[in-house]
């Protein structure tokens, strides 16, 4: 409904998996970190800029994106987003105007 802060369903086009990361312990008193699924959802993901950053001694492309979706207790900063081979770093989340209706987020798009 326009004028109600609701994002008309039809815009909710990309299916996303949500993933959590989860340390195992390797047995050398470290740990190693894996990423489990945690639920799958419909958004709308717009590409917002693109750049280029130097990660582990090299050039890398990163995409930043605003994903758009239904409110959801359980996506923070630190989980990711995946998009069949396609990675993205959740890097804030906002609830923008309070309703718990509809969640915004910042995302990365992690380069192989």
């Amino acid at each position: 409904m326009p004028g109600h802060g609701k994002t008309p369903i039809g815009r909710l086009r990309r299916r996303l998996v949500l993933e959590a990361p989860v340390a195992t312990p390797d047995g050398l008193g470290g740990a190693t970190r894996a990423f489990e699924i945690v639920g799958a959802f419909w958004a709308q993901m717009e590409w917002l800029s693109g750049s280029e950053v130097w990660r582990r001694g090299r050039p890398e492309q990163v995409g930043t994106y605003r994903v758009t979706l239904r409110w959801r207790g359980d996506l923070d900063a630190g989980k990711r987003l995946r998009d069949g081979d396609r990675i993205f770093d959740v890097r804030s989340v906002a609830d923008p105007d309070g309703s718990r209706r509809h969640l915004t987020c910042l995302v990365e798009e992690e380069t192989p």
